[in-house]
């Protein structure tokens, strides 16, 4: 069985905002949307979101889910040991932050591949520099050790340049049986997730660090910069894919694709268009500069021109535009 628990109780103070962190949105939709579409993806079967600052407006907004209140809020340990639901289940639980929704369905089902014959697999970052982060130990079997903290490190330790990127995957069984064992002897004085990875490791656990390949992936958001920096990602990330499928998008630093779009072949993406939803867009269709498009169908051989289409249909052939407004389930002919 696999099992899901996203940290999302957090108000995210530097964002300066009254919405709750997670629920800032990229593209065309919230960061934690994205992270429980990416587990939907991978089959994940019990989905237990940990909330606390505005969490009534979260649990509108994902009645499908499974929630547990945090407050107060004493560390990531303290996170996990609220999802009480998931303690007697078997299988594999995922622990994934709220506010990085660049993460992509590849990463965690190798994730879960990886934790087969483990207790614990933690996804890591290669660095430069380490820098501030804390940094991986492995033994001379590769297996994960330690996570120490940057000001922890000894001189050799600094060296090192894998870094914890805050993305776990668990035993069911050995997490709920170990959270017992945290403590807040800490300068924090917080229950400390991390700290389980030693804790498994000297009961002689098999503790696995997964390298990311792309480490922008697993960027986590604290302001409304990052935000912005990981907008950039998805997007360039959908263009470039639907470049290499064929599409000829004229400018993709200014075309915004949202992820359910579906697009055909011999299609041309001038500059300055938005198309988001579950948009369907077919073949031998031209969409010109300042188009916006959602949740729409728009057939073979059409041409969208400088106009808004939202939740209607524009037929084979047929032209749209310039600046048209077609809305309310409408069918243009």
């Amino acid at each position: 069985m696999r099992n899901a628990i996203v940290l999302a109780a957090g108000k995210g103070t530097r964002m300066k905002s009254d919405r709750s962190k997670v629920m800032h949105t990229i593209i065309d939709r919230s960061m934690l949307a994205y992270i429980i579409d990416a587990l939907r993806a991978v089959s994940v079967e019990r989905i237990v979101v940990i909330v606390g600052y505005q969490a009534e407006s979260i649990k509108e907004a994902f009645p499908d889910v499974e929630f547990a209140l945090q407050q107060p809020q004493l560390g990531t340990g303290h996170a996990v040991m609220q999802a009480t639901q998931l303690k007697d289940e078997d299988g594999d639980t995922l622990i994934i932050n709220g506010d990085g929704p660049c993460i992509q369905p590849e990463t965690l089902e190798k994730l879960f591949q990886t934790n087969q014959d483990a207790s614990l697999t933690l996804l890591t970052s290669v660095l430069d520099d380490g820098a501030h982060y804390g940094r991986i130990v492995r033994d001379e079997n590769s297996h994960v050790q330690a996570i120490v903290e940057a000001k922890d490190c000894t001189e050799e330790q600094k060296q090192i340049c894998e870094i914890n990127a805050g993305m776990y995957c668990f035993k069911n069984r050995d997490l709920f049986d170990n959270l017992d064992k945290l403590t807040t002897n800490n300068a924090q004085h917080e229950y400390y997730l991390t700290d389980l990875v030693k804790i498994l490791a000297n009961q002689g656990k098999v503790v696995k660090g997964l390298v990311v390949e792309d480490r922008d992936e697993v960027m986590g958001i604290n302001d409304c910069v990052e935000l912005h920096k990981a907008y950039e990602w998805m997007r360039n990330r959908i263009n470039n894919n639907w470049m290499k499928e064929g599409v000829q998008i004229v400018d993709p630093l200014r075309t915004v694709i949202g992820k359910d779009v579906t697009i055909g072949h011999d299609v041309i993406i001038h500059p300055n268009v938005e198309i988001l939803g579950h948009t369907e867009i077919g073949d031998f269709v031209e969409i010109l500069p300042g188009s916006y498009l959602n949740n729409s169908k728009i057939e073979d051989r059409a041409i969208v021109d400088s106009s808004k289409v939202v939740n209607s249909c524009i037929e084979e052939g047929s032209v749209v535009g310039p600046m048209s407004y077609v809305s309310n389930n409408k069918t243009i002919k």
